[in-house]
């Protein structure tokens, strides 16, 4: 079979590797669609510090079921073969203290698919069957998205976003984006704020309540505007950028809550008696714990559509030069999906 793999920090080739063996509990996967992710793009660069290589990238997939591998009739599923799936792609210890505790999101040990272990950019995986979930009536397409949405969701959940909230996510890129959806999905008002023009009109149509131009838009004027002067209850921090942390707390109203989503590698310097001043609760928010069923049952109802994020689909013979453009910091999409053949 045919697998994407980075060789070195800025090398990355396809190479022909055996086909995968299911062990005991697991599924044999035909992948049908792979999202390049941040993750993805930084162990292209060389920046992803648990990444070593070679490296097979992708944690965002969807996926047709060729097998079931359960030579004792053991496995409880109700998968069958020729279900189209996506998968949950941390891989907890179970036993460290954030596991013991529920937080398995949160594992000391945890390994991430295209990170730690090879993911999902290739034409066949195997994975434990409870790890998957069916979806019907999901687009293929919009299914290897679950996980990426699966992001904004839990930060949404972590920072307990409800019904009339006014929400800023900062950064529109696609967990930022995401996040907004997630959001407006438990019937908060959200603004977007980011410095690409074309990703504030995605955020616009897809019902961003307005957004901001930080090329052009003095934040605090922007926020006074939006809010009467309030400031923001809830403010999602989508970038990982130092100026975004510091934003966020600039945007938030007294007593809000500032969720973390981005992967930051540089240290910020603030004024932490500005965070004592507004009382905020500063909530960190890894992974995703538990949401894809919900996230599934929104996209099958219609109640959202994530159709218009994934901005470019390519040829699995084209993955190498969508990941060099991603990689060389291309903001032209907000999703590029690597599309695999249906068939041998």
């Amino acid at each position: 079979m045919k697998s994407i793999r980075v060789t070195t920090p800025g090398a990355v080739e396809i190479v022909d590797v055996p086909a995968p063996q299911p062990a005991p509990g697991e599924a044999l996967l035909r992948v049908r669609f792979a999202g390049i992710c941040g993750s993805d793009i930084q162990t292209f660069r060389g920046t992803q510090p648990f990444t070593t290589y070679p490296r097979v990238p992708g944690h965002e997939f969807s996926a047709e079921i060729l097998e079931i591998h359960d030579p004792e009739g053991a496995a409880e599923t109700d998968l069958s073969v020729g279900d189209v799936v996506t998968g949950v792609p941390y891989f907890e210890d179970g036993t460290c203290y954030s596991c013991r505790r529920g937080r398995l999101n949160a594992c000391v040990h945890n390994e991430t698919m295209g990170v730690h272990r090879d993911g999902a950019f290739q034409e066949l995986i195997t994975m434990p069957l409870d790890r998957l979930h069916r979806a019907e009536g999901v687009n293929p397409r919009d299914l290897a998205m679950v996980e990426p949405f699966s992001i904004g969701y839990h930060a949404v959940l972590r920072a307990e976003v409800g019904e009339q909230d006014r929400v800023l996510v900062i950064g529109a890129g696609a967990i930022g984006l995401l996040t907004m959806l997630a959001a407006r999905s438990r019937g908060a008002r959200v603004w977007v704020a980011d410095v690409v023009g074309s990703r504030l009109e995605i955020a616009r149509d897809l019902g961003a309540e307005g957004t901001f131009d930080l090329t052009t838009d003095s934040l605090a004027d922007a926020v006074d505007r939006a809010t009467d002067g309030d400031g923001f209850d809830v403010v999602c921090e989508a970038t990982g950028l130092p100026v975004s942390f510091t934003n966020a707390i600039e945007a938030a109203a007294t007593g809000a809550r500032l969720a973390l989503i981005g992967n930051g590698t540089r240290e910020v310097t603030f004024n932490q008696s500005v965070l004592i001043k507004k009382e905020l609760d500063v909530l960190g928010s890894r992974n995703s714990l538990g949401v894809f069923p919900q996230l599934i049952e929104l996209l099958e109802s219609g109640a959202v559509d994530v159709s218009p994020l994934r901005t470019r689909i390519v040829p699995f013979t084209e993955a190498m030069s969508a990941l060099e453009a991603a990689g060389g910091g291309s903001t032209a999409d907000v999703k590029v999906l690597i599309e695999f053949p249906t068939a041998p």
